[in-house]
């Protein structure tokens, strides 16, 4: 994403452009609301940014909005933290229209017992047990500051806030999650993964099809928006 988004800058501006990303995303993971921020002594209007961009991207790409911000923003380094959205679809049979925008279970799952789970997860934690062997974070230390789950008909969301995450640590939750939600683990098992500081100790990952990054958030003081059109469609 970030290469046909710098290429579309440089095509609108006529002058190379490079970008810095809030975060980052594996391959099939989507992006709702992904800040990036520029530095350019070209002056447009806004929305002109946003038009002239999109003219050039792909059209799975495309850019909501822009803002100025003060020298002192960064789009990663300013982030006070990042939401995650996973969408699973519980079924017998796989998705067809869905295919890659959603996970899939054939096993029916606990609410409660996912929640219970959760609960261990809460708060200021070693996530080690969570990590890629690949994650290139200098610390495995991470607040997760919520975690909701909810149903809408045959449709399970996930939705995970942290300061920051490891490398493939959402889906290495949702192995977790799922495996407990479908009976094949206590509840109080995520607690004992969570001490292991292993990646031994946990489920498999989970397929990266129907996680969002929800974005990045900041202080008021940015005025930059938190939701985007998609966020809503997305269960």
């Amino acid at each position: 994403m970030q290469d046909a988004l710098e290429r579309a800058l440089t095509a609108f501006a006529a002058e190379p452009v490079r970008t810095v990303c809030a975060g980052r995303t594996d391959s099939g993971v989507h992006a709702l609301n992904q800040v990036v921020h520029l530095d350019t002594a070209l002056e447009r209007d806004d929305f002109s940014w946003v038009r002239g961009c999109n003219r050039y991207l792909e059209r799975d790409i495309a850019v909501q909005w822009c803002r100025r911000v003060g020298t002192d923003f960064h789009a990663r380094n300013s982030a006070r933290g990042r939401r995650y959205r996973f969408v699973v679809l519980e079924s017998p049979t796989r998705p067809a229209l869905e295919h890659g925008l959603v996970g899939w279970v054939f096993r029916p799952l606990d609410a409660q017992a996912m929640n219970v789970a959760a609960a261990h997860l809460l708060g200021e934690h070693d996530f080690s047990s969570f990590r890629a062997a690949g994650c290139q974070s200098p610390t495995p230390v991470k607040t997760l500051r919520s975690i909701g789950i909810s149903r809408r008909g045959a449709y399970w969301r996930f939705d995970f806030d942290a300061n920051a995450f490891l490398h493939h640590m959402v889906r290495n939750l949702m192995g977790c999650l799922l495996a407990v939600g479908s009976g094949r683990q206590s509840p109080g098992w995520m607690a004992e993964v969570l001490a292991a500081r292993s990646r031994d100790a946990a489920a498999p990952t989970f397929p990266p099809e129907g996680l969002y990054f929800a974005g990045p958030y900041y202080d008021a003081g940015h005025c930059l928006p938190e939701h985007t059109p998609a966020m809503d469609w997305i269960v």
